[in-house]
């Protein structure tokens, strides 16, 4: 089927991202966001990551021009109504997500795709909310969005070759590569990498390391961008927290068990990056370690 529409639930760090790289390749673009200043946020930031773009000849100017030009926003979920396909990128909270897939059917086409951008939920659980579970994919896109080339395609049990085959497409047009999960806790990427962050929270937590040389050592030590606990930080403990749990649910083996540090930061509020504070405090230009 053609897609010639997209339309995206969520302005956050992947919202933008998404809608980003889908003006880029040449889809109008409809994000929404329940928050005006949310909506006006993610448009500055894609101005910002487009111009960058110009600035290393990744693209010209008339393609950011262009690119923004295809880019609307909206707080109201009914104005997704005419998009070709949803994908769904608000907070990983499954009570959440199937809220705004419920919300948003009455005003879709029948042949309108729904997909979602979880990073652990199960597929075949959020599609058996709507009423279109053959038509219903997992598009987990990696963050950052405008840079990560991967994108883990995930198959509900009732999803059909059709819907798979059009969205592949999609992923092939943004530029990048699919990878096919099967709809198990976490998926691929998830499934190996937050337990490995797990672990390095442990090893803190049980006083092996501290934060500075956990992270020196996973990047000198095994070639590693970014250390286990600045990569936590980035990606958000809230969200490393709630993909632990659905591993440890939905896999019952103790082995995904959260660290209980984990546990204490996220009650704390101390979210990483975003709230400026996590293993690392960013309330200064140059991130300091907290333990």
């Amino acid at each position: 089927m053609a897609i010639q529409q997209i339309g995206i639930v969520g302005a956050g760090q992947m919202g933008n991202g998404i809608a980003h790289v889908c003006a880029v390749a040449g889809y109008d673009v409809v994000l929404n966001d329940i928050h005006e200043d949310a909506l006006r946020s993610a448009v500055a930031l894609i101005d910002k990551n487009l111009e960058r773009q110009v600035s290393k000849d990744a693209i010209t100017t008339a393609d950011k021009a262009e690119a923004m030009s295809r880019i609307k926003t909206t707080t109201q979920l009914p104005e997704l109504g005419p998009s070709d396909l949803i994908i769904e990128a608000a907070t990983e909270r499954e009570t959440i997500k199937t809220a705004i897939f419920e919300d948003l059917l009455p005003h879709l086409k029948p042949e309108t795709i729904l997909t979602s951008n979880t990073s652990s939920i199960s597929i075949t659980r959020l599609a058996s909310r709507t009423d279109r579970p053959e038509k219903f994919l997992g598009f987990h896109f990696m963050n950052p969005v405008p840079i990560m080339q991967l994108v883990e395609l995930i198959r509900g049990i009732a999803t059909d070759e059709v819907t798979f085959s059009a969205c592949k497409g999609v992923v092939a047009k943004l530029g990048k590569t699919s990878a096919t999960a099967e709809d198990f806790p976490a998926f691929i990427v998830n499934r190996i990498l937050m337990p490995m962050i797990n672990e390095a929270i442990y090893t803190l937590y049980e006083g092996v390391g501290s934060v500075e040389s956990i992270d020196t050592s996973l990047k000198l030590g095994a070639n590693h961008p970014m250390g286990p606990l600045e990569l936590a930080d980035f990606i958000g403990l809230d969200t490393c927290l709630a993909i632990m749990n659905v591993l440890h649910d939905g896999l019952a083996d103790t082995k995904y068990r959260p660290c209980p540090l984990l546990t204490k930061y996220v009650e704390a509020g101390w979210l990483g990056r975003k709230t400026k504070r996590g293993f690392y405090d960013y309330s200064s230009d140059t991130p300091i370690p907290t333990r």
